[in-house]
């Protein structure tokens, strides 16, 4: 146990799930766009759909998704500052009972008209958990650098990635790998002891049977 699983976060509160945690769920939602958000629906659960205006979540999502981090003086204007970049925010409040009390889910359009569904949670002491990307179930926390490739199922795809990171002599701590069919779309999650270095995500980027690669920095 480290010293801020015990006194928590450097950050704005009042809360560390509500504010923190929030504030990092947003900024992860933007890295997994891989571009600023020019809209977005955000979807609240449990204990963020009854007290996000009161706790300031509503502040600390958006605040994150315009890049800040948790303890960013600027949070309480958030609102204000996203309305200012152009970027339109509906926020809406969802019910089931089988997902974390503190659960946000982010429809994202970027500039390019990239669009992303991302569904995370805060699970206290400001940490996060990415469970969904789209259609596929992950499980990312912001505590690694992550690698998401969105690829085409077939052989030899993921021989060709993990050879690029051996050369470029970065260690994978975990991988996981779901595929929506045989031959059909796949993604690949790979949290690294190392971040990519940028001619690497160009090279992976530019690999035959590859949609698209993100790099997301450790929080």
């Amino acid at each position: 146990m480290g010293v801020f699983d015990i006194i928590g976060p450097v950050m704005i509160g009042p809360s560390s799930s509500h504010t923190a945690g929030a504030a990092r769920l947003g900024k992860m939602a933007r890295a997994i766009l891989g571009e600023k958000p020019v809209s977005a629906i955000i979807g609240l659960y449990g204990s963020f759909a009854r007290n996000h205006k009161g706790h300031g979540t509503d502040k600390a999502l958006v605040a994150g998704m315009l890049g800040m981090s948790a303890d960013d003086t600027r949070i309480k204007d958030a609102l204000i500052l996203a309305g200012l970049s152009g970027m339109r925010i509906a926020f809406e409040t969802r019910e089931n009972s089988d997902v974390h009390p503190n659960t946000a889910e982010f429809n994202l359009v970027g500039a390019s008209g990239r669009k992303v569904r991302v569904i995370g949670a805060s699970v206290g002491g400001g940490r996060i958990i990415i469970t969904r990307i789209n259609d596929y179930q992950v499980e990312i926390t912001g505590d690694y650098n992550t690698l998401i490739v969105m690829y085409k199922d077939e052989p030899g795809i993921v021989a060709r990635i993990t050879q690029i990171l051996a050369r470029e002599n970065v260690n994978i701590a975990f991988m996981r790998v779901s595929r929506r069919g045989k031959g059909g779309q796949a993604m690949m999650i790979l949290e690294l002891d190392q971040p990519l270095p940028d001619k690497a995500l160009i090279e992976i980027n530019s690999t035959s049977s590859i949609e698209s690669a993100i790099m997301v920095h450790m929080l």
